[in-house]
């Protein structure tokens, strides 16, 4: 079982990261996925996250105890739940966004300008699908061609093929990374 823990601001796509990746999971990998949501009052701006229990098997018990894997969109959401991080998980930021403390543990850290990205490619509403790449490649939990086929419909239509632009470049990014790591 792996407990994964989407995590940002309210308005970059925290909850749709949740549900792409759990759609993905379910229908496409041939996994047990449960996602459950929390936000704050205030609809944008504040923390939220979306919260994936993963499994080969029925899913059990659908919420998070300690993830093994976090990924941070803003400081307040790094700030808020990385201590909940299991001492060896792995962390997820975007690097315009979190100034990461030094890590604890043996967490290991792993980041990406998922912003600039998305800026790049002319619409910053993109990060998370530039996120959801780079968690991809990185993580290895959901397959690349999961992923894609979850799209349809948890995106616009109209910018589906911006959406798989930037997951495309999260997922290059996240190649690359783990190719210098060896």
């Amino acid at each position: 079982m792996t407990e994964i823990r989407f995590s940002g601001f309210g308005g970059q796509g925290i909850i749709r990261c949740g549900l792409i990746a759990g759609k993905a999971l379910s229908l496409y990998d041939d996994k047990h996925a449960t996602m459950t949501q929390s936000f704050g009052p205030e609809a944008r701006g504040s923390a939220c996250s979306s919260q994936l229990v993963v499994n080969d098997d029925k899913v059990l018990y659908p919420y998070i105890t300690k993830p093994e894997i976090l990924v941070s969109m803003s400081q307040d959401a790094y700030d808020q739940y990385e201590p909940n991080l299991r001492d060896d998980g792995l962390l997820l930021i975007d690097t315009d966004l979190v100034k990461p403390k030094p890590a604890r543990a043996k967490i290991k850290t792993y980041a990406i300008p998922s912003t600039r990205f998305a800026e790049e490619l002319g619409n910053r509403i993109t990060a998370n699908l530039v996120m959801m790449g780079f968690f991809t490649a990185v993580t290895k939990i959901v397959s690349e061609d999961a992923i894609k086929k979850a799209l349809p419909g948890l995106v616009p239509d109209r910018f589906l093929g911006l959406n798989i632009k930037a997951f495309d470049k999260g997922y290059e990014y996240g190649l690359k990374l783990l190719d210098e790591e060896k």
